[in-house]
């Protein structure tokens, strides 16, 4: 089994700047893709940004220009840099993992999720 836990949220004020992180732990034989999503009250979940287990990244546009996500294939964990925080940012923010076992077998993980409140 995987695990993957996610952390670094909590209150700002509108313009201020979190770090969200995300580590995943395990039977791990490699992880493929590893993502960031949010969900705010009332609204479906949507995907904010994406980083291949080459670097390739990907962006919401919501959040491009903003938000920064990076990886450390080392620690199996992924980041995300988000500056210029709105009160639209305000949700549960869940990392999410492909990732392949060593069993070969593939998966995708969740994080539990970390709230971020963006409110003056």
């Amino acid at each position: 089994q995987v695990q993957l836990v996610d952390s670094g949220g909590g209150l700002v004020q509108p313009g201020g700047s979190l770090r969200l992180s995300c580590t995943a732990s395990g039977s791990i034989f490699i992880i493929n893709s590893m993502a960031w999503y949010r969900q705010a009250p009332g609204k479906e979940r949507e995907l904010v940004a994406t980083i291949t287990n080459l670097g390739s990244t990907n962006y919401a546009d919501s959040v491009k220009g903003r938000f920064t996500i990076s990886r450390d294939n080392a620690k199996n964990a992924v980041y995300l840099q988000m500056n210029s925080l709105k009160p639209d940012d305000t949700a549960l923010y869940y990392c999410n993992a492909g990732v392949t076992d060593r069993t070969y077998s593939r998966k995708v993980y969740w994080g539990q999720g970390t709230q971020v409140t963006v409110s003056s």
